[in-house]
């Protein structure tokens, strides 16, 4: 199976006694991932588990502000 351009299959991890994971190296790198910084995880009963940086969220939500505020300007 061909894994499309800026999607990654990183491996497996395991979920220790404490509820923890250890995120793969590769994956660390490819998102600048680093010691300290705030991850954001979410959740689908359907699709599973996400996570994300939390700076990523909090861009993501600056977009649909300000499109609402344009949005609100507009009528």
């Amino acid at each position: 199976m061909e894994i499309p351009k800026g999607h990654y299959v990183f491996g497996t991890v395991k979920v220790g006694e404490r509820g923890q994971i250890v995120i793969p190296r590769e994956a660390r790198d490819t998102f600048h991932i680093k010691a300290g910084d705030t991850l954001i995880v979410l959740g689908d009963e359907k699709w599973g588990i996400a996570v994300t940086k939390a700076d990523v969220l909090q861009k993501f939500a600056e977009g649909v502000y300000q499109k609402i505020e344009e949005s609100s300007h507009g009528n």
